[in-house]
């Protein structure tokens, strides 16, 4: 009977490369997609196939990739990257003593899923293999190491694109750069490796002829579909990943109770927490960590980013990050909601408002032209069109604090630092320099002059050829 230790199975996730053919500064690990790093995905897929421990080899900025990827994972340095059998080399101390079978997986294939890796280490055991590689059927190959197979079907090896004959590159099954393998196999085979290939480099899929040439057994996992396993080299290859993945996770949110009116413009991160009952309207973008809860609106036309919604919201053509919105909440049209804003329940924000650093009490209505910044607004609170918090002095910022009940007026300039009572007035076109008492009434405008006839005069003057200053 074995072990419950024998039963684990440890991965290895090959992400030490530069990426070149990414053309970006950032190490290929750390792409970004869709709200993740290319690794990450594939993290997540052996960790939700029960692969443990993960050792992920890292190089090129090690320290950068380690750190975006987080903890929960054992790191091993590939100083020097001298090609995928020289990395998983790098891995191997790091597999605890006990564990027999190990997944090594690529670092850059997203769409891989837990079910896929389920499946390979399935066969891998049904099959008494001592190493099976994942492999999968291609219309057009290039760029793959292809599967060598004898005449009774059975696997010589892999052969890489730069090293194939012509009638090798005919063959359409691919090396996926998925293996399970049993480790005591695969320690005996690394150390043969060697670089006589057209790159130099000490490749893994040689492994593989290593161990058929001793006599082992090899089995192939074909995937039927040829997309999961699929690696991303380059931005065009970047952009089929993120929209095969972005069709994934909006069929999963509508599985799970969300309505999207029209899936080709609406973009959502893997990140992205939906309740049921949401409807999400088109060119709704709802990126990073957003969390939105149940019975939304959200949108048209919104861009929502780490940003958490309540229940029962509407939100529509805003832009809105770092902000929280509890329930029962409107905002839009054309609201820009910057990071710190706090949106109390029943909160209504309109038309060209701006907030930022800002909490807005519940039932407070903020409908027309306004600037809040750095401010504090009480329950049950108008805010006049065209209102501004002047926060900024040049040098420090200053803050504004608004009490419940209170009513500003149109055109109101607010001067911080300021002090508006509960229940207190503003008269519409004031500049409040001074702290306000609760329920006192705030005016502060220049005298109005009227010049009887003043108008009449200057056009009398133009008509003359003469001026008058109208006096």
């Amino acid at each position: 009977m074995p072990s419950a230790e024998s039963e684990r199975v440890a991965g290895i996730v090959l992400a030490a490369g530069k990426g070149t053919r990414m053309k970006s500064d950032l190490p290929k690990a750390l792409t970004p997609l869709l709200g993740l790093p290319l690794t990450a995905y594939v993290l997540r897929a052996l960790q939700g196939a029960g692969v443990d421990p993960v050792i992920v080899v890292v190089g090129h900025s090690a320290e950068q990739v380690q750190a975006a990827l987080g903890e929960g994972y054992l790191y091993a340095l590939q100083t020097d990257q001298l090609g995928t059998g020289h990395a998983t080399m790098q891995a191997m101390p790091f597999i605890p003593e006990g564990i027999t079978r190990v997944v090594v997986a690529a670092g850059d294939a997203p769409l891989v899923t837990p079910e896929a890796i389920r499946a390979l280490i399935e066969h891998h055991q049904r099959t008494e293999a001592q190493a099976t590689v994942a492999t999968t059927l291609l219309d057009d190959p290039t760029g793959y190491g292809r599967i060598v197979r004898d005449a009774q079907g059975q696997i010589l090896g892999i052969v890489e694109e730069r090293d194939a004959l012509p009638e090798q590159k005919a063959i359409r099954e691919v090396c996926t750069s998925f293996y399970c393998f049993e480790v005591c196999v695969l320690r005996e085979a690394l150390p043969r490796l060697n670089n006589l290939n057209a790159q130099g480099e000490y490749y893994l899929t040689d492994v593989i002829g290593i161990i058929t040439q001793g006599g082992g057994r090899v089995e192939a996992w074909q995937s039927p579909d040829p997309t999961l396993l699929l690696g991303v080299n380059n931005r065009w290859e970047l952009a089929q990943v993120a929209h095969a993945l972005r069709k994934r996770i909006l069929k999963q949110l509508c599985l799970d109770g969300v309505t999207i009116i029209d899936p080709t413009t609406t973009y959502i991160d893997a990140t992205v927490q939906v309740g049921h009952e949401t409807v999400i309207e088109p060119n709704t973008y709802l990126r990073g960590r957003t969390i939105v809860g149940v019975g939304c609106t959200l949108g048209p036309d919104l861009y929502l980013e780490h940003t958490q919604v309540g229940d029962h919201c509407r939100l529509f053509r805003s832009h809105i990050v770092g902000a929280t919105i509890e329930s029962d909440v409107s905002v839009g049209p054309f609201a820009h909601l910057r990071p710190g804003t706090v949106l109390r329940r029943g909160a209504r924000i309109g038309d060209f408002v701006e907030i930022k650093n800002t909490e807005v009490g519940e039932e407070t209505k903020v409908l027309h032209l306004t600037y809040l910044g750095d401010a504090t607004v009480g329950k049950r609170t108008n805010i006049g069109a065209g209102t501004i918090t002047c926060n900024f002095d040049g040098i420090r910022k200053h803050r504004t604090v608004i009490g419940d009940e209170v009513f500003v007026g149109s055109h109101a300039t607010l001067i911080a630092p300021l002090t508006i009572g509960n229940g207190a007035y503003v008269a519409a076109a004031s500049p409040i320099t001074d702290d306000v008492p609760p329920d006192a009434l705030a005016i502060a405008r220049c005298y109005q002059t009227i010049k009887e006839g003043w108008a009449r005069r200057r056009r009398e003057s133009k008509q003359m050829g003469g001026e008058t200053d109208g006096n």
